[in-house]
């Protein structure tokens, strides 16, 4: 009994020295055999353990019954039945020796299996590594396919049928109801704060661009433009904003026609946050400005009315030219080949006090025109009340008219207009968006309004930061019933604008094109942009070349020269120092001052304080609406032209402040980031402060802005 306890004691050291020999083994096999057949080597081993042992066993007692009759046939007595020492070790040796061949032959079986299966998956990793390696060369073997782009189409409104002919045609996946995942595009129909929960993705509004195209700011960005740039930005109408700029106004009417009483021009007045022609009029005196709330004047715009405006067929025409921003840093303008242009529906005769209600004949809104009687809708391109711009182009050129040159001067027009929005929308975007915070990237559909005058100059009327993109119109179709019918001529063009815009925002088209100004980009990074490749090839050579235009940075040379007050801007973000916040405090201007190392014996840093206090106050007065105390981009701006203005003798403008931007930037180019203003604090001066810098400053603000209204005049004649 004891000779078999020990001998089974034996068996089972033999057994655990031989699962860690096996072990040992399983750890030098390749990764793909490990993970593919784990339990199975186990399980094998165990088994030919079990019958190594059985076998062990069996030997043991024939040599046991062996060595008895050998040693009774010698005549030798043994006191016990245990092997000796020798005799034990050789048994012992012998038993391992076969467990281990027995062992070793099932591993080298297992192995073998184990090779066959990782060798396919090996040869699997290989041709998937071949796949990325040779991607380009052949696409089709990318063993994933490219997934659809993703659009978020819940909130997109009125452009809801043109965005999902648009989606269908480029095979993307929309989903109307929104997504709990994030999607790639989020198409919002009114403000980038449609939704307030997207922390990726690109949106199609950019914060802040519905409150820059109101009437009063856009005015007032051509305007600080105007003064920098006086015949690069002659394009947009001499205006008044009402009603802080009423006195002025009618002092300035007044002595307009007391030097010439033949003169009798003709304004336009628009409301700030007007739409769709609504509440716009004609006026011929400031006494004629319509009052609400007793004598309180509503905020609007004041501006000259162009008498000379190209016609077609007797009638006044505008063009409505869709342009997208795909972004503004690095900043980059399209313009859609293919516009609108809408026709008022009465012949048109220079306005007199008598016609200056036919808004008919004056004003060429769709909104107003389409409730006239004489409106057309056309199934052609080129004829009726709403027609393509290039039909209209195509008429003028028979004429004989240079119509590269006609365009030539739209583009100019629109990168100029669109130079002059970028600074304050830089600080919109990072109050919304601060460096560092998850959020998506921007971009937009512009809707510029431009009348052509008869010597076919380009005058910007207006800009739309939310383009009707309808595809329908409505009509009468029995006495009181009314439904959608389709416009051809709409869906020409918006459908384009929009589907193309969607191509130049997939994120494949994106990633490509970081990819491809990367160096040292990791293979998943290529494998993105590559993946079905030749399905994205077979896609675009489904669809029509793009209707959009890259204008900027193309153009980048003729135009870089104007972005002078974007790089105010950047020295007016790089001091506001709390994220979130678009207004400047007075600890933010005084570090400015300091580290730009402006203020000397002459302007101490009482007189800074002074400044500041009094720019801010006025300016707080003409932005009733802001929620936020402190200096605004615009304020800033002033400030900024006041101090080259007093540093610099030169005799234009924009000299004092290009030198005082190399005064600026060369002190705070040597600056760490680590030197960063500090928070803003409360206010170190006290408001009855002395009104020392206030007149200098407006009676030049307001000396360049309002140049006598007789050259205007004069040049509106000889047009």
């Amino acid at each position: 009994m004891s000779d078999h306890y020990e001998r089974v004691k034996i068996e089972l050291q033999q057994m655990k020295a031989v699962e860690s020999e096996a072990a040992a083994d399983k750890e030098q096999l390749s990764p793909a055999s490990v993970t593919s057949v784990p339990a199975e080597v186990s399980f094998a081993a165990r088994r030919d353990l079990s019958r190594s042992s059985i076998n062990g066993r069996s030997r043991s007692k024939s040599r046991s019954k062996a060595d008895g009759h050998e040693r009774q046939v010698n005549g030798k007595q043994l006191s016990d039945l245990t092997p000796q020492k020798s005799d034990y070790s050789q048994e012992k040796g012998q038993s391992r020796l076969s467990n281990e061949q027995n062992i070793k032959g099932t591993l080298r079986l297992l192995k073998g299996k184990t090779a066959a299966n990782g060798h396919v998956e090996s040869c699997q990793r290989e041709k998937d590594l071949k796949c990325e390696h040779h991607g380009k060369e052949d696409g089709s073997k990318v063993a994933k396919k490219r997934r659809a782009v993703t659009v978020d189409t819940s909130k997109a409104k009125t452009s809801l049928e043109a965005l999902k002919m648009s989606i269908r045609q480029l095979k993307w996946k929309e989903f109307p109801m929104g997504r709990r995942t994030a999607c790639d595009i989020y198409w919002h129909g009114v403000s980038f704060h449609d939704n307030e929960n997207i922390v990726s993705g690109q949106v199609n509004k950019f914060p802040g661009m519905i409150e820059m195209l109101r009437k009063i700011n856009l005015s007032r960005a051509v305007r600080t433009m105007q003064e920098l740039f006086p015949e690069e930005y002659n394009f947009y109408p001499r205006s008044w904003i009402l009603p802080e700029e009423y006195q002025l106004f009618s002092t300035q009417i007044r002595l307009l026609k007391d030097n010439d009483s033949t003169l009798k021009p003709t304004f336009i007045v628009k409301p700030d946050s007007g739409s769709q022609g609504d509440g716009i009029y004609l006026i011929r005196d400031p006494a004629d400005l319509r009052v609400i709330s007793g004598s309180q004047i509503k905020q609007a715009v004041v501006q000259e009315y162009i008498q000379k405006p190209l016609l077609i067929d007797k009638l006044k025409f505008d063009i409505r030219l869709y342009v997208l921003v795909r972004s503004l840093e690095p900043l980059e303008i399209y313009i859609a080949k293919e516009g609108l242009s809408r026709f008022c529906t009465e012949p048109y005769q220079e306005p007199s006090q008598k016609n200056l209600s036919h808004v008919f004949m004056h004003l060429t809104n769709y909104s107003l025109n389409v409730h006239s009687g004489n409106f057309v809708h056309s199934d052609s391109c080129s004829t009726g009340s709403k027609r393509t711009f290039s039909s209209v182009l195509y008429r003028i050129a028979s004429k004989g008219v240079d119509i590269k040159k006609v365009w030539s001067d739209i583009i100019a027009l629109v990168i100029k207009t669109v130079i002059a929005l970028v600074p304050e929308l830089k600080v919109y975007y990072q109050a919304d968006i601060p460096p560092g915070k998850p959020g998506p990237t921007c971009f937009q559909i512009l809707g510029f309004d431009i009348l052509l005058m008869k010597n076919l100059k380009p005058v910007l009327l207006e800009v739309n930061a939310n383009p009707s993109m309808r595809i329908e119109h409505e009509q009468e179709v029995s006495p009181g019933v009314y439904e959608y019918v389709p416009s051809p001529v709409d869906e020409e063009v918006k459908v384009g604008v929009i589907r193309d815009t969607l191509r130049l925002m997939d994120p494949a088209q994106r990633n490509q094109h970081v990819t491809s100004n990367t160096e040292g980009g990791s293979p998943e990074d290529a494998i993105v942009v590559e993946t079905g490749s030749d399905e994205k090839e077979s896609l675009t050579d489904s669809l029509p070349s793009l209707c959009l235009k890259q204008v900027f940075p193309k153009y980048t040379k003729q135009f870089n020269y104007l972005r002078v007050v974007e790089r105010i801007a950047a020295i007016f973000l790089r001091f506001l120092g709390v994220k979130g916040t678009m207004r400047l405090g007075p600890t933010g201007f005084r570090t400015f001052i300091r580290n730009c190392k402006l203020s000397n014996s002459s302007f101490s840093m009482a007189s800074v304080d002074i400044l500041y206090i009094d720019i801010t106050r006025r300016w707080a007065g003409m932005l009733p609406d802001s929620r936020e105390a402190g200096m605004s981009l615009q304020a800033f701006i002033e400030a900024f032209f006041y101090l080259a203005a007093r540093r610099f003798k030169a005799v234009l403008l924009r000299e004092q402040v290009l030198l005082l931007l190399e005064v600026c930037e060369g002190a705070l180019e040597g600056q760490s980031h680590s030197e960063k203003p500090r928070p803003q604090r409360s206010h170190p001066t006290q408001s009855s402060a002395p009104n020392a810098f206030s007149s200098p400053a407006l009676t030049r603000r307001h000396h360049l802005r309002h140049q006598p209204l007789q050259l205007s005049a004069k040049a509106n004649t000889e047009n």
